[in-house]
């Protein structure tokens, strides 16, 4: 679903994603983008009350709004603020439009509030996993919640009348994208009940380059040379690459029987354009509500 709105309650993420394309959005503050963005959260505690009202003004339209854009909403800071139960509320009150993309199972904690707004408008969910791979996943997700723990938050969900989504992202090059380890997290992701897969090639954003490479030379040092001719374009994988693990992951969803993606449903608006696609307009692509 196409969305010009977002709400961020947090700026920084304890995901500690080595990849994680936000990473560039800590210069602002005055932190750099590797161990202060893991680890110096800034926090919008008045969000849910500023939330409000702005859905209250006389220009509102009721647009809809999508949360985890930026960083995750349900990362560790959220149990501790509990931001998102306000959030919600404003949201559902109004009967406004959202969607959630996020990694963290914390989400659950809201069940009851996401059931009673998807009884007033439509909210969308997205759980992201780019594999299931758990070897892979301590090292470039440490703060994040297990690859099949997330999955569970999707068979909960689903469980409740809730369908989600799953973004398949990112798929690492070299790492995550043989054929065995994309067949392995499409079946688990069919298991898991969700209703559609999206594919999303890893890129690489000034940011999350340098503090990716860095993290590559450390792991697997052999790869960086691939990396660097895999990328030597800019941010982006190139196209036919983007293509072949498109296709390869849509055969394995028409195969375990999940339903076509939606283009743009389950995307992150700064990850990228997919492949058949033209580049957006950066200036264009979303607007911050919070």
């Amino acid at each position: 679903m196409p969305f010009d709105w977002t709400v961020n309650p947090y700026r920084g993420c304890t995901h500690a994603c080595v990849y994680c394309f936000a990473r560039r959005t800590h210069r602002y503050l005055d932190l750099d983008t590797g161990r202060d963005f893991d680890s110096q959260i800034v926090v919008k505690t008045n969000a849910p009350e500023l939330l409000r009202r702005e859905l209250a003004a006389p220009r509102w339209r009721g647009e809809h709004v999508a949360m985890g854009t930026n960083v995750d909403c349900y990362q560790r800071a959220e149990g501790r603020y509990r931001l998102m139960p306000g959030i919600l509320t404003a949201l559902r009150d109004a009967a406004n439009p959202f969607s959630i993309l996020t990694k963290g199972t914390l989400i659950l904690r809201d069940l009851d509030l996401l059931r009673s707004a998807a009884a007033v408008t439509d909210v969308g969910v997205a759980v992201s996993v780019g594999f299931t791979d758990e070897e892979l996943w301590r090292t470039v997700e440490p703060g994040t919640p297990a690859p099949e723990r997330r999955l569970e938050v999707v068979r909960t969900l689903a469980g409740h009348g809730i369908g989600t989504s799953v973004l398949m992202a990112p798929v690492l090059p070299f790492l995550g994208d043989s054929p065995a380890k994309l067949r392995a997290t499409v079946r688990a992701v069919a298991a898991a009940g969700a209703t559609s897969v999206t594919p999303l090639t890893l890129h690489l954003r000034p940011g999350a380059r340098e503090w990716y490479m860095a993290w590559l030379a450390r792991h697997h040092p052999h790869l960086v040379r691939p990396y660097e001719a895999l990328y030597a374009d800019g941010a982006y994988a190139p196209r036919w690459y983007q293509r072949r693990i498109t296709g390869q992951v849509h055969e394995l969803a028409a195969e375990y029987g999940i339903g076509p993606s939606r283009p743009g449903a389950a995307r992150r608006p700064d990850a990228g354009p997919p492949e058949d696609e033209p580049d957006p307009d950066p200036g264009g692509v979303q607007l911050t509500l919070l």
